[in-house]
Order: structure tokens, then sequence, then C-alpha cells
């Protein structure tokens, strides 16, 4: 028992950071918002596993701050998402993600923004042996 929230604790604060345009990220979140309990479970989802996927992306609104609204839609905006949670993102962007968004090049920049964070997070795996 002791050794399990030892080890909670130690992967709290590690994250994957995405950059993607805020336009995007804000499209993705209006995505998840669209998902209904049916497809939830379908990708062995809670609602409060959507509500955290949310929160990753709609955290971006704080770094949006201050820009003036003509150059908000194409300003890249980094968030983190923890580790745990970027396969499950993916997965969501691949199944779900094509029936909400509403043009291809977005879908691609996601998807590609993920396998991108993914590819980072391999890398850093492999950098410090005996640590996940």
């Amino acid at each position: 028992m002791k050794q399990a929230l030892i080890h909670r604790l130690k992967g709290r604060g590690k994250g994957v950071r995405l950059t993607l345009p805020f336009d995007d990220i804000m499209e993705f979140a209006i995505a998840l918002l669209t998902v209904g309990p049916e497809d939830l479970e379908a990708l062995g989802w809670t609602f409060a596993d959507r509500k955290r996927f949310l929160d990753h992306f709609l955290a971006s609104g704080r770094a949006a701050q201050g820009v003036a609204p003509e150059h908000l839609g194409q300003k890249s905006i980094e968030i983190v998402v923890p580790r745990k949670d970027l396969d499950r993102l993916h997965r969501f962007a691949v199944r779900e993600l094509p029936k909400a968004a509403s043009n291809a090049a977005m879908l691609d920049r996601v998807i590609r923004a993920l396998d991108q964070a993914a590819q980072r997070q391999d890398a850093g795996k492999r950098r410090t042996p005996g640590k996940s």
C-alpha cells in the first residue's frame, strides 16, 4: 500500500507538452464535450475522465489571455498533459475526433502533436533508465 502511494506521488507533475494553435485546442475540447455516454463507455472512460481531459485543454485559456482576438486563433499554445492521459487522448483523436472535426487539417495537426509528444515521452524514458 505504501509503495503504491509513493509511486503515485512520484508520478505527479510529470507531463508531456503539446503545442497546438488555440483554435485546434478549443475544437478538440468541444469534441470532448460531444461524446455521449455510449461513446464514453466504448472508450473505457468515465465522466470524470472526460472532465479531467477537458481541464487540460481549457487551461490553455490562461496562456491565451492578453492576445488580440484577431491573432488568437492561430497562436500556438503549449499545454501539459499527464503522460498517463496521452494514449487515451490519442485514441480519442483517431476514433472520435474525425466525427466532430470541422476540417481535416485540424485533425492532422492534433494527431501529429500527439504523436510527437508520445515520441518525446518514449525518448525521455530511454534516457532515464530505472525510472517510469
